[in-house]
């Protein structure tokens, strides 16, 4: 059971295990994970824990977003012991957020903090993983740096059938970047959804057990394809159940947003 006290103290002694629910604008980051001379999102909110606690403290986060990847409710937790609380100035998960708020850049937030048990694992505890992808059918003035232009036609109809194929339970070795994994390459759909907003924009939700390298991003490329009549989504259906190569166009990073973690 997780545990929302946000003005709790922490006593000393005990070991905490504390729920970070995380916003960011991926565009000046190379992905969630810490890699070796590039700037990462993890990096960045652990370097700012340091600074308010003075000591290394790893964050486990629930997803390993790519690089230029945005979130709107990324998870990540992290344990510390309640006497380094007990000798620093952060007494409540209030403070907690207000302090790391304080120190990290513009493009990242800490919008909740939250006590959870001892056996909590951001990533491991996780059952569904929700992602969003914005693409423009025209193009736009603002925030153009968030969607994905379509400069072709594009068949909602085609596309939503296209959509409802991939729920389930599939292999996917054929639709991610990585081709070695020590599991399997298989992930349950449980829902996608393809909709025009009112302002125009076409929205596309997934969501899933687990996504593979860069998955979501083959999965709208390929969606722009059929849509496109690039491919026909016969063709597609065969190669894909009979696990044969297809030719992936990965669309662009800035416009796939992790939505939320389902616990």
């Amino acid at each position: 059971m997780v545990l929302e006290r946000k003005n709790q103290k922490y006593s000393a002694g005990s070991e905490k295990n504390i729920k970070l629910i995380i916003e960011y604008d991926g565009k000046n980051y190379a992905g969630w994970q810490i890699q070796k001379n590039k700037p990462s999102v993890q990096e960045t909110i652990e370097h700012s824990l340091r600074v308010l606690f003075h000591k290394d403290i790893k964050l486990i986060g629930a997803g390993r977003t790519d690089s230029g990847v945005h979130a709107l409710n990324q998870a990540a937790n992290f344990k510390i012991s309640g006497n380094v609380f007990s000798r620093s100035s952060i007494k409540t998960l209030g403070k907690l957020v207000y302090s790391l708020n304080s120190i990290l850049p513009d493009d990242i937030s800490i919008r909740k903090a939250s006590f959870v048990n001892e056996n909590f694992h951001s990533r491991y505890s996780a059952k569904r993983r929700v992602y969003k992808y914005l693409l423009a059918a025209e193009k736009r003035g603002l925030f153009q740096d968030k969607y994905f232009r379509i400069k072709t036609k594009f068949d909602i109809d085609l596309a939503k059938e296209y959509c409802k194929f991939i729920e389930g339970i599939h292999s996917f070795k054929t639709m991610c970047k990585n081709r070695e994994d020590r599991h399997d390459f298989m992930s349950i759909i449980y829902y996608t959804t393809l909709k025009k907003r009112r302002d125009g924009i076409i929205e596309f939700e997934i969501c899933a057990n687990r996504f593979l390298h860069s998955m979501v991003r083959a999965i709208v490329g390929m969606m722009v394809n059929i849509a496109s009549g690039k491919i026909s989504l016969n063709e597609f259906k065969n190669k894909f159940k009979k696990g044969e190569q297809l030719k992936i166009q990965y669309v662009p990073a800035n416009a796939l947003i992790l939505d939320k973690i389902i616990y």
